[in-house]
């Protein structure tokens, strides 16, 4: 079994802020693959269905942490204690500042660079689990918080849609552990835009 973490804040104010891409995401692959009812549980909002992959059929459970983002990992730990659900097989969908709009990474642990959902999992459970990180651009430091927490405008939505797509089509790929695929096959389905003019220079793209 396998959990898949998307993470953002709760309620409609935050529903298209930047800093809930991860919220995006999830929603997008429980769609894709037809999951259950969204359901309140363990201090989040959970579905439950299975992915086909090359290896077979996996479990799933989606849940989105109903904590606030600072908060994330108590949710997050009580999902994994509950159903024994190790490290390795947790994913967490976020935003990352550090890399331009529309690009997408994966990495298995590291630090948490400042990113408060992060960092509250990282201190709960540890750091091994994998990161999918969704660029959202970086403003410069004294625009950090605002940039995050502004929702997308409506021209970005043309990229975040395309990418969250591109992010559900490709999942069975980072469940079999085929990262650098899950990667290409993500670039291709969802090239990122040009880099708006108020963000160049301030974002970097390392992987």
């Amino acid at each position: 079994m396998f959990l898949l973490v998307g993470l953002g804040n709760p309620g409609a104010k935050y529903a298209k802020n930047r800093h809930n891409i991860g919220f995006m995401a999830v929603d997008e692959i429980a769609r894709h693959y037809n999951f259950g009812a969204e359901r309140s549980r363990l201090q989040g909002l959970a579905r439950e269905g299975v992915i086909e992959t090359e290896a077979g059929p996996q479990k799933i459970i989606l849940v989105k942490p109903q904590t606030f983002m600072n908060e994330s990992g108590r949710c997050v730990g009580g999902f994994m204690t509950f159903h024994k659900i190790p490290i390795a097989k947790v994913i967490v969908y976020y935003d990352e500042v550090e890399l331009t709009p529309g690009r997408c990474r994966i990495k298995v642990g590291g630090g948490t660079a400042g990113h408060n959902g992060l960092r509250s999992i990282v201190s709960q459970s540890g750091a091994g689990f994998k990161r999918v990180r969704l660029g959202v651009g970086h403003p410069g430091r004294e625009k950090m918080l605002s940039h995050v927490l502004d929702d997308f405008s409506s021209s970005e939505f043309t990229w975040v849609d395309t990418l969250c797509d591109a992010v559900a089509r490709t999942t069975p790929l980072i469940l079999e552990d085929k990262h650098d695929a899950f990667q290409t096959k993500v670039s291709t389905l969802a090239p990122p835009p040009p880099v708006p003019a108020w963000l160049r220079g301030g974002s970097g793209d390392a992987s």
